[in-house]
């Protein structure tokens, strides 16, 4: 194996021990309600992270209808193990102050400097990402002087707090896939044609960036509505009109994150947070974006139809 695959294969790995201390975690808890049910949801996740190159795309595909199931028939809840006394936690807040942001911070910093290096290297840039959490970990242990066993612990106590729907994104990413394979832009090209002029351009530019958004709302990840609405309309209603394809592509492109802000679908983005915060209403990160992301798409019409053109 190539260099950025072994990489790529260790960062999988990695996660797939988290999952699998997850599922033992839950499995210990004999007062979690489908425990059961539960320890084998993350035990499959593991499996699949950590041996995924090296089984029959059919058994992945078992693994990922057996996650389905179980969610949708006995719910995945976190187990009540190795919860930290509020008290503790409150106490070593107040010390900490805020350092406690140093390796949040340091994990952008490292994923930047991985990226720098990566490319120079002629390896790709996806690996910076998980780079830079490793190193922000070690960070983390410095600064919070925390026994390194925390690690996994409270890795695997945040992935149950998040549930199912942290592993969302990748799914709707494979689904993105799974579209432009279909043809779905095709389809979806053929429908546009029938509604909208073809030879006018602020109508193509409304098109494309509205259908980034709301497609980024049904699939909750604007890179996989990227590569369908951009064939569907992007292309053939704005490019083919004339339009400057670097503009384009870059505008369409965040303007589908104008839907990211609007969807419970981008669950890493609007759900997690609202978990993470304790927050009452699931959807209150949803509802503060919503005008923010309004405003956002209509300055991305603006800005493609003037610069593109």
């Amino acid at each position: 194996m190539t260099p950025d695959i072994v990489i790529g294969e260790f960062f999988f790995i990695l996660v797939g021990v988290i999952f699998a201390i997850t599922g033992g975690l839950c499995g210990k808890d004999a007062a979690l309600k489908n425990r059961i049910p539960a320890a084998t949801f993350w035990f499959i996740l593991a499996f699949a992270f950590i041996t995924g190159p090296w089984v029959p795309a059919w058994l992945i595909g078992i693994c990922v209808i057996a996650l389905a199931t179980i969610t949708a028939v006995w719910g995945v809840k976190p187990a009540a193990v190795d919860r930290p006394d509020p008290a503790h936690v409150e106490e070593r807040a107040s010390k900490l102050g805020y350092k406690v942001f140093i390796p949040a911070l340091s994990l952008a910093v490292f994923a930047l400097v991985a990226a720098t290096v990566y490319q120079k290297l002629e390896m790709p840039t996806y690996l910076a990402v998980g780079t830079g959490a490793v190193l922000a970990t070690v960070v983390g242990l410095v600064v919070t002087k925390a026994p390194a066993k925390f690690v996994a612990v409270d890795g695997a106590r945040l992935t149950m707090d998040v549930g199912p729907v942290g592993i969302l994104p990748q799914l709707l990413a494979a689904l993105g896939a799974v579209f432009t394979a279909a043809g779905v832009g095709t389809v979806i090209a053929d429908t546009v044609a029938k509604v909208i002029p073809a030879h006018n351009p602020l109508v193509g530019v409304i098109a494309y960036c509205v259908g980034m958004a709301l497609f980024t709302v049904i699939m909750g990840n604007g890179f996989a509505a990227f590569s369908v609405i951009t064939v569907g309309i992007g292309i053939p209603f704005v490019v083919a009109q004339g339009g400057n394809p670097i503009i384009v592509a870059a505008l369409g492109l965040t303007a589908g994150y104008c839907g990211t802000l609007l969807t419970p679908m981008a669950a890493n983005f609007n759900v997690v947070p609202a978990v993470l915060l304790e927050m009452k209403d699931k959807y209150g990160v949803i509802k503060s974006q919503a005008v923010t992301a309004t405003l956002l798409l209509l300055v991305h019409i603006v800005l493609m139809y003037t610069l593109a053109f």
